[in-house]
Parts: structure tokens; C-alpha cells; sequence
């Protein structure tokens, strides 16, 4: 399996060393962490790569193994003031999951706690704990190495847009781990891994039936509970069964097994829509639609956050989209403090033609997607393929206390992308120019059964 079978040529311990270069002695640290096995491997291989994905089993111990990896390459770092990081979906994840391993195995070094921070601090060296959801404070440091935890729960632009960039002048590694969530951008990361014509790759796959750490009549009942889709995920690292609690990844799935995700050439005489989801502090996400009879075409997909209004009239005049109609949430109506103006008079100003789209709950916003997605085709680009990404994503919240989920959305890095194509159908069908009917009639959900 392509490099997986790469001579390992490290061995690694319970042990840390710390050499130094004035002594000519090294001193042997006991820091507690007696890896199993499989973690063994994954040391092994970030001692041969620079990038390693490791896909692991539930209850394998891959955080363990993470924190530890950075405390381990923290000691062996000899460039100046050494940087690490690990990077969890949010920053309470990372508070909940990591913060204690990270205490308890640098206490025999001595290190110094800032809890407020998340981060300790030991012989000159430092290992900090984030947040994807907050981006913005992983801009501008430098990293020596770094691990993403749950990278399918991550946004998919942070490794290239932040995370590489830190990495860069001081030659860092970093480690994806996690366990699969559908087909998705985890699963991306795993396919270039496994690619040979990416040398400073490795790939670590770890199934539950493979690893024995679990006792087979445990896995047994676990599957009985869980049903086949959420046990092969969870416990056989499955990237085929679906994304748990997805709204739209099954429909979409479907549409690409029906080739809906393809070339796509615009046309003229065909009526062009946007659909927005403005961010005040956070992004602001644009799809482009075409309508063609009764097929919704999307053709191209943007995101950015920090930009003024006049950003986003810049990028539609850039691309020749400013004479479509615009649909925004209700919320556009809303008056800023700082010029007493509402964005819909900004927008409209900048010589938009904006239209609101109806206010409608989110749970019907989202049965009209459900009802549009089958008609819908993609042009297959980097652009709209990021958007897909974050629809395929878009899912229910888990209440972890009563292991159950809540029937409202996970706000996350996808909810944008979503919220933005809930107003493009909720608008595009308001105006009474695709097959939809009349929208104040009861929607027809008859459909969803396939899809649930």
C-alpha cells in the first residue's frame, strides 16, 4: 500500500533524550508514555516523513500518541525557541481532549502550565493548544510541527491557507490524524498520502480488527448497537458509509454516481442568480447558479472572511457576475451602527439588484434543498468543489451527554456554504422561475424518505 511498507527505521520509547550541544552527556527523561504499537508506527513514520495521515480506530489512543509526538520533537528540536502546536475543530475540544495529556506528560519536564492559554512551556521550548474555528490565531506564528486532530471536522483550507505557511522557513512537519466522517477531504488527505509521487508522505491506517486493542466481543456488541454504516466508520475506518447526521451527503453522493458533477459551459440566455450568506465576524460564502428550465446549474463558489461588503462587489464585477440577481438573507435589511445604513442599501448602492429571500425556519430552508439537490448540477471546479465539501459536511449537532442528535445544525466551517445555498433555492424559488411550485403551499417531503 504504497509507502505504508517504507522500512521504519526508529525505534520509540517510553523515553525522550535532550541533547545538548555544550554537554557532551545526554540526559534520559521519563515522561510516563508507554506506547502501544500502533502508536509505535506512527512515531516511526514522522521519524521518516515530513507529513504523515494517520486513519485510526476509536479508542486507539491517537491524541496519546499525538501529544506526545510533540513533546518528543519539542526535546529533539535544536533550532531557537522551538513551536509547536495541536489543533483540534474547536478550542474546547482541544481544552477537553488534550489539555490533560499535555500536562501529565510534561510535568517530569518541569514545564510551566498556563492553563489560561492552553500551553505549556519546558527548556526553551513551548506547545501550544487551538482551535480551528479560530483560525486567526494560528496567523503569523511559526510551527516546528504540528498536529491536526479530527481533520475531517477541520476546515479544509486551514492546512494550506495557515498551517503550511507556518511551517515553511523553519522546515516543520505536521500529522493529520483522526477517524473517517464520509467521503470527504479527510479522505482526500488519505488518497495523496498514499500517493508514491509525494515522497514526503505517509499514510497509517489502523482497524480496530486489525489492531486486537480492543477485545472482540466488545467490537461485537458494538456493532449490534451502532448498525453496520456508524461501526465501519468508527471501528473499520470506513470512508464509504456516510457522513453521520449529514442533511444533504447521501443526496450528494448520488448525484455524483448520476455524473451531476462535471463540465459545465455557462450560457447566455439563461437566467443568473447568487445566493449569499453574509458573515458579520466571521465568512461570507456566494454560489452562482444558472437556471435552465428545470435545472438548477452551479458554476462557481466563493468564501472569505475580514472583507468589507466592497470585497465581495470586487470579486462579483471581477468575474463579470454583478448584473445577476443577488439573493440575501432577511438579516441584509438590518442597519449598521457605524453608518446607519443596511447592507441591502450598500449592496444596492454598489448597483446590485438584490433580492431577500422569504423567512422561512431552517428546517423547511432545509428541506428545500433537499427538494432542489436532485435537479441540480455542478460544474466540476476548485471553486464549487470547496462548496461541496462543505454541503456533503453539513450535519446535525451530537449532543455528547445524551448521545443523541439534536434536530438543529452543527455550527461549524461548512455552515456558511450551507446557510448561503438554503437562500439560493429559498430565493431562486421565491421568484417563480424554476419547476418549483407555489412555496406558500405545504412543501411535499415525500421525497426525503430515500435520502433518511
Amino acid at each position: 500500500m504504497g509507502r505504508q511498507n517504507k522500512p521504519l527505521q526508529e525505534t520509540v520509547t517510553n523515553q525522550s533524550q535532550l541533547s545538548s550541544k555544550q554537554e557532551s552527556t545526554s540526559e534520559v527523561i521519563e515522561t510516563g508514555y508507554k506506547p502501544r504499537e500502533p502508536q509505535k508506527e506512527i512515531h516511526r513514520a514522522m521519524h521518516n516523513s515530513r507529513f504523515v495521515v494517520a486513519v485510526c480506530h476509536r479508542r486507539m489512543g491517537k491524541t496519546v500518541a499525538a501529544i506526545n509526538q510533540l513533546i518528543h520533537s519539542a526535546l529533539k528540536c535544536d533550532k531557537n525557541k522551538p513551536q509547536f502546536a495541536y489543533i483540534a475543530p474547536t478550542y474546547g475540544q482541544a481544552k477537553r481532549i488534550a489539555w490533560e495529556y499535555l500536562v501529565e506528560y510534561t510535568r517530569p519536564l518541569g514545564a510551566q502550565v498556563r492553563a489560561s492559554e492552553l500551553r505549556v512551556d519546558f527548556m526553551g521550548r513551548r506547545i501550544s493548544l487551538y482551535g480551528a474555528d479560530s483560525p486567526d490565531s494560528l496567523r503569523g506564528i511559526y510551527l516546528d510541527g504540528c498536529v491536526i486532530d479530527e481533520i475531517g471536522d477541520v476546515n479544509p483550507s486551514l492546512f494550506n491557507e495557515v498551517i503550511r505557511p507556518a511551517l515553511s522557513d523553519r522546515l516543520g512537519w505536521c500529522m493529520f490524524i483522526g477517524t473517517p466522517k464520509g467521503s470527504n477531504h479527510f479522505k482526500g488527505l488519505r488518497d495523496y498520502a498514499l500517493d508514491d509521487d509525494n515522497p514526503n508522505w505517509d499514510l497509517r491506517e489502523y482497524k480496530a480488527s486489525q489492531t486486537k486493542l480492543i477485545p472482540e466481543d466488545e467490537l461485537r456488541d458494538a456493532k449490534k448497537a451502532m448498525g453496520d454504516n456508524k461501526y465501519e466508520q468508527e471501528f473499520e475506518i470506513s470512508f464509504d458509509a456516510p457522513i453521520v447526521g449529514s442533511y444533504y451527503g447521501e443526496i450528494i453522493k448520488d448525484l455524483d454516481s448520476k455524473n451531476h458533477i462535471r463540465d459545465i459551459e455557462s450560457e447566455n440566455m439563461t437566467q443568473k442568480w447568487t445566493g449569499w450568506d453574509l458573515g458579520m465576524s466571521d465568512s461570507t460564502s456566494i454560489w452562482v447558479a444558472e437556471l435552465v428550465g428545470g435545472e438548477v446549474r452551479i458554476m462557481d463558489y466563493y468564501e472569505n472572511g475580514g472583507q468589507s461588503l466592497d470585497h465581495y462587489v470586487g470579486w462579483l464585477k471581477e468575474h463579470g457576475y454583478e448584473d445577476y440577481n443577488h439573493i440575501l438573507p432577511h438579516d441584509v435589511m438590518v442597519r449598521e451602527l457605524g453608518t446607519g445604513k443596511s447592507r441591502h442599501e450598500l449592496l444596492t448602492d454598489a448597483g446590485l439588484k438584490i433580492e431577500v429571500a422569504k423567512k422561512m425556519s431552517v428546517e423547511d430552508g432545509i428541506q428545500a434543498v433537499r427538494a432542489t439537490l436532485p435537479t441540480t448540477w455542478f460544474k466540476n471546479t476548485s471553486n464549487v468543489n470547496k462548496g461541496l465539501e462543505c454541503l456533503r459536511n453539513y450535519r446535525r449537532e451530537f449532543n455528547e451527554k445524551l448521545n443523541v442528535y439534536n434536530n438543529k445544525p452543527l455550527h461549524d466551517w461548512s455552515s456558511h456554504a450551507a446557510d448561503a445555498f438554503r437562500y439560493l433555492c429559498i430565493g431562486i424559488d421565491k421568484s417563480g422561475n424554476t419547476h418549483h411550485t407555489d412555496w406558500n403551499k405545504p412543501i411535499d417531503d415525500s421525497y426525503k424518505n430515500q435520502y433518511m
